[in-house]
C-alpha cells in the first residue's frame, strides 16, 4: 500500500488491495490446467475451494485493510450477503445434480451460452455502472498507465512466487502447472458481486477497475505459459 500510495490516486489503491483479497478463478484455472497438461483434480479442488474460502475470508480481509478508508461495511454482513449471491447457487445447482446433471450433459456446449453470457452480464454492468459514475472522468491517463503497469507486476510477482514455490517443496511439472493456474488466477465473477456487496455504488467503479484490468491480462498470460507447459515431453511430468 505504501509503494502504491506513491504511483497511484487512493481510490485505485484501494481497488488494488480489493483485488489482492479475491479468491482464484475456477473456469480458466481449470482449463488453463488441462492445456498445460496438469493435474485437474487438483485444480478442481483448489479453484472450488479458493472461492469457498473467499466468501468468508474476502470480507474479512477487506474490513481489515480498508477499514479505515470508511468505504468496506460490517464484514460479518457482508460474509451472509455473498454466501446468499455465491454460496447458495453453487449449494443448490449440486443438490438438484441428481436430476439435472443428465440434461446439462447431453446438452453440452449449448449450455454455455446461459453460462458465459451470465458472467458477460456481470461484468458488463460494473463496467456500465463505472463509466455512468464518471470513472473515466476521474481517472487520468497516467493514472491508468501506471495502473495497468502495476497489475502486470503484481501478475508477475504472483506467478513468480507460485512457481519458486512449487520448485522449493519439490513438486513435480504437472502440480507445479496446478498451482500456478489456481494460485495466481483472481475471479472477476466472484469479485464483482463482492465488490457491489461490500462498497457503496460510488466507489463501485474504482474498486472493482483493477480487477478488470487484472482478469483479461492473467488470462491472455496464463495461456501462452500454459502451452508452454503443455509442449513438454510426456513423461516429464512425473519427474521432481
Amino acid at each position: 500500500q505504501p509503494v502504491w500510495g506513491w504511483l497511484l490516486p487512493a481510490a485505485l489503491v484501494q481497488g488494488m488491495l480489493f483485488l489482492c483479497t479475491l479468491p482464484a478463478t475456477v473456469q480458466s484455472a481449470i482449463a488453463l490446467t488441462g492445456v498445460a497438461r496438469g493435474n485437474i483434480p487438483a485444480a478442481v479442488c483448489s479453484a472450488s475451494g479458493s472461492t469457498l474460502l473467499g466468501i468468508v475470508f474476502t470480507p474479512l480481509l477487506v474490513g481489515l485493510l480498508l477499514a479505515h478508508s470508511g468505504h468496506a461495511g460490517d464484514p460479518l454482513e457482508a460474509v451472509g450477503r455473498i454466501a446468499g449471491q455465491l454460496l447458495l447457487p453453487f449449494a443448490v445447482g449440486h443438490l438438484l445434480r441428481p436430476w439435472t446433471g443428465g440434461i446439462l450433459q447431453r446438452l453440452g456446449r449449448n449450455i454455455r451460452v446461459v453460462d458465459q453470457g451470465s458472467i458477460l452480464l456481470v461484468v458488463y454492468t460494473a463496467f456500465s455502472s463505472a463509466v455512468v459514475a464518471g470513472l473515466w472522468k476521474q481517472m487520468p491517463l497516467p493514472a491508468m498507465a501506471v495502473l495497468f503497469a502495476m497489475c502486470a507486476l503484481l501478475l508477475a510477482a504472483m506467478m513468480l512466487w507460485c512457481i519458486w514455490l512449487s520448485r522449493r517443496l519439490g513438486m513435480n511439472t504437472a502440480d507445479e502447472a496446478t498451482i500456478l493456474f489456481c494460485g495466481a488466477q483472481k475471479s472477476l465473477v466472484s469479485g464483482i458481486p463482492m465488490a457491489k456487496v461490500l462498497f457503496s455504488a460510488s466507489v463501485v467503479g474504482p474498486m472493482v477497475l483493477p480487477v478488470l484490468i487484472f482478469h483479461p491480462m492473467q488470462i491472455m498470460i496464463s495461456a501462452v505459459i500454459a502451452a508452454r507447459y503443455g509442449q513438454r515431453p510426456s513423461d516429464s511430468g512425473d519427474a521432481p
